[in-house]
C-alpha cells in the first residue's frame, strides 16, 4: 500500500520537470498575445481611425523593447533565469489587459509598449532556457513540440474570440480583459506550481558578441527584417484592401494553428533530419514567391491563399536557433539570446515606420522589398556547413578555428 502511494506521488511529481514549464510558459504567450494581435487590425481602424502610417508606427513603438532585449543579460544579475521569465509574463498579461481602455495613439504606443516589453524579455529568456536546457539532439524535436503547443493556444484563443465576439457580441475592451487576465492566473499557477531549476550551465552575466557567430547575427537580422513585413503589413492588406473581419481574419490564423498543432512536432523532426542548411533554403524560397505574390495580388482569397503558406514557411525558421545551438558556447546562451532579440529588432524599430510610409503610395514596393530580402537570406544559408559545430560555424568567412590557426 505504501508502494503504491509512492508511486502516485512519483508520478504527480513527474510533469514538473524544465520542458513542461517550458511548454507551460509557451502555453501562455500565444493564448494571451493571439488575441492582442488578431483584434488589433480591426479595433485601430474601428475604434481609433488609424491610417497605414499609423499602424506602421505603433508597430514600430511596439519593437522597441525587442531592440532593447540585450538589457536582460543585466536584469539576470538581480533575477534567476525562471523568475524573470514569469514575470515578462505578467506584464506581458497586464499590458493586454489594459488596451481596450485607450483607443488612441497615445494610449495604444503605452498598453503596448507594456506589453511587448514582458513579451521581448520572455521571448529572449525563453530561447535561453529551451537551448540551454535540452540536448541538441532533441531541439529540433521539442522545438516542433512547442510549436504544437503554441498553436493549440492560439487555436483556442481564435475560437474564443469567434464565440464571444461574433456569436454573443462581446466588446473589444471585455475581449482584451478575458485575454489578460487568464494569462495572469495562469501564470501564477505555473509559478506556485513548478520547482526552481538549476542552470546545467552558468551562463555569463555581460554581453557576448563573437565574430565566429556572424552568420546567426545576419541572419537574425534579416529574419527580424522580413518577420515585420508579414506581421505588420500583410494583416494591415487583409483588413484595408480586402475588407476582411475579425472573424475571417480568426479563421486564417485558425487554419494556420491546425496544420502546425498537428505537424509542429513532424516539422522539427524532419528539420533534425535534413539539416539547419536545407530547412532555411527551402523556407527563404518560398518565402520569396510569396512576398512576389503579395505585391500583385487582386483577389481576396489569392490573398488568404499567400496568407496561410507565409505562415507555414515560418515554421522552419527554427532552424536558425539549432544552427546556434550547434556552433555556440554553452556558457554564451542567455547573453547571445539577448544579443541576438536586439539584432533581430534593429530592422523591426525601423522597418514598419519606413514602409508605413511607402504603403501610402505603394503597396506593392513594400512587398518587393520582402522577396529582396528573402533572397539575401537565401543567398547566406548556402554558407551554412552540413555539419555545424564550434570551430566550423561557416563553409566561407571568419570562424572560430581562424583564431587557433593565428595563435599556432
Amino acid at each position: 500500500m505504501i508502494e503504491i502511494y509512492r508511486n502516485e506521488i512519483l508520478t504527480i511529481k513527474s510533469w514538473r520537470t524544465p520542458q513542461n514549464l517550458l511548454l507551460a510558459m509557451m502555453f501562455v504567450m500565444p493564448f494571451t498575445f493571439s488575441v492582442w494581435q488578431v483584434l488589433l487590425n480591426n479595433f485601430v481602424i474601428e475604434k481609433a481611425a488609424f491610417t497605414g502610417s499609423d499602424i506602421g508606427l505603433l508597430q514600430s513603438i511596439r519593437e522597441v523593447p525587442g531592440f532593447l532585449a540585450f538589457t536582460a543579460v543585466f536584469v539576470l544579475l538581480l533575477l534567476k533565469e525562471q523568475i524573470f521569465a514569469l514575470i515578462s509574463l505578467l506584464l506581458m498579461s497586464i499590458g493586454i489587459a489594459l488596451t481596450g481602455y485607450f483607443p488612441s495613439i497615445i494610449g495604444l504606443a503605452s498598453t503596448t509598449l507594456l506589453m511587448s516589453t514582458g513579451f521581448h524579455y520572455f521571448e529572449t529568456i525563453n530561447k535561453s532556457l529551451t537551448l540551454q536546457w535540452l540536448d541538441k539532439s532533441e531541439t529540433a524535436h521539442f522545438l516542433g513540440r512547442s510549436l504544437a503547443v503554441k498553436s493549440f493556444a492560439s487555436l483556442s484563443a481564435y475560437s474564443i474570440i469567434w464565440l464571444l465576439m461574433e456569436q454573443m457580441d462581446m466588446s473589444y475592451q471585455w475581449m482584451y480583459i478575458l485575454a489578460g487576465g487568464t494569462g495572469i492566473l495562469v501564470v501564477l499557477f505555473i509559478w506556485i506550481g513548478f520547482p526552481q531549476f538549476p542552470p546545467k550551465t552558468a551562463q555569463h552575466k555581460h554581453l557576448v558578441f563573437r565574430k565566429s557567430y556572424w552568420l546567426y547575427y545576419l541572419l537574425t537580422f534579416l529574419s527580424g527584417a522580413r518577420r515585420q513585413i508579414f506581421m505588420v503589413f500583410a494583416g494591415f492588406m487583409m483588413v484595408e484592401k480586402f475588407g476582411y473581419s475579425v472573424s475571417q481574419i480568426s479563421l486564417l490564423f485558425m487554419i494556420n494553428y491546425i496544420f502546425n498543432l498537428f505537424f509542429g512536432a513532424a516539422i522539427g523532426r524532419w528539420i533534425g533530419r535534413i539539416g539547419d542548411r536545407n530547412a532555411l533554403l527551402i523556407e527563404y524560397s518560398g518565402l520569396f514567391l510569396v512576398f512576389l505574390g503579395y505585391a500583385f495580388v487582386e483577389n481576396g482569397f489569392m490573398a488568404a491563399t499567400l496568407y496561410i503558406i507565409d505562415h507555414l514557411f515560418f515554421a522552419l525558421s527554427m532552424a536558425i536557433n539549432t544552427y546556434f545551438q550547434k556552433i555556440a558556447n554553452k556558457k554564451d546562451i542567455a547573453s547571445t539570446a539577448s544579443v541576438s532579440f536586439t539584432i533581430n529588432h534593429i530592422a523591426a524599430v525601423v522597418i514598419p515606420v519606413i514602409l508605413g510610409y511607402i504603403w501610402l503610395n505603394s503597396p506593392t514596393l513594400v512587398f518587393l522589398i520582402g522577396s529582396g530580402i528573402a533572397v539575401l537570406s537565401w543567398i547566406l544559408a548556402f554558407n551554412i556547413p552540413r555539419n555545424p559545430e564550434p570551430g566550423n560555424e561557416v563553409m566561407f568567412g571568419f570562424k572560430k578555428s581562424d583564431i587557433l590557426k593565428n595563435t599556432i
